[in-house]
């Protein structure tokens, strides 16, 4: 916008709302959809000022049914910050369906459910979805993990099955259970239920390796696959945990 007219500029969704006829609320539904552009280029701030003269349009296409929260699935490298992560740039597009519109609105207000221990990479989950939010946070007992452990060390004899004989006592909704097997000479692959991954260098403790990393490669169903380390896609309707 140049600094003539700046004077008479407006709050975008007061415009929209002058020029579409309809309430305030239900313009800056529009433009936080993503269906508004203010010149040619899309706006998604309802606070954003326009002068007279600048064209404001609604997408020929523009509904109001794809406003739903979303969840995110993140590979999170080892200690990384979340927000650095959780970036427009970073979407894993060639992952979710043609055509899938990454929004501003998509990247606020995330919860982040099940997450990671100090120092673990893998699958991450952040959510504007209460019901996942929720589902996560009760039933996450109830969930198989998989996990692949970087280790060093030389295993006790009878390890693998010692990895699953030292589990807590069960005294949540599922017994505890584990699973182990060698992926390679210095990866484990464990499949975890009712277990808290934090305490897996103290299992492996027990059998003489020491973890040198752990990184989350499946929660119940869905599997961490061929997301790219620091990039993120979308949860899709179809998928369940």
């Amino acid at each position: 916008m140049t600094e003539a007219g700046a004077g008479e500029a407006v709050r975008l969704a007061k415009r929209v709302a002058q020029q579409l006829g309809c309430s305030r609320a239900t313009a800056e539904q529009y433009i936080e959809g993503g269906w508004v552009s203010v010149d040619g280029r899309v706006v998604e701030e309802p606070a954003a000022r326009v002068a007279p003269a600048q064209a404001v349009a609604l997408a020929g296409d523009a509904n109001l049914l794809d406003l739903r929260p979303v969840t995110l699935l993140l590979h999170r490298p080892a200690n990384a910050d979340a927000q650095e992560c959780l970036r427009a740039e970073r979407h894993a597009a060639e992952l979710d369906p043609p055509g899938t519109r990454v929004l501003r609105r998509h990247l606020r207000a995330l919860e982040c459910a099940a997450p990671l221990p100090a120092g673990a990479s893998g699958l991450a989950v952040y959510t504007q979805e209460r019901r996942i939010a929720r589902r996560l946070a009760e039933d996450m007992a109830l969930l198989e993990q998989e996990c692949i452990v970087h280790v060093e060390g030389q295993m006790a004899p009878d390890g693998l099955q010692a990895l699953g004989r030292n589990l807590p006592p069960h005294g949540g909704p599922a017994a505890p259970h584990l699973k182990a097997s060698w992926q390679n000479e210095t990866h484990l692959r464990l499949a975890l239920k009712g277990v808290d991954m934090a305490r897996i260098p103290e299992l492996c403790a027990a059998v003489g390796l020491r973890v040198l990393g752990v990184r989350r490669i499946r929660m119940g169903r869905l599997p961490l696959a061929r997301l790219p380390e620091g990039q993120w896609r979308y949860l899709q309707p179809w998928e369940r945990f």
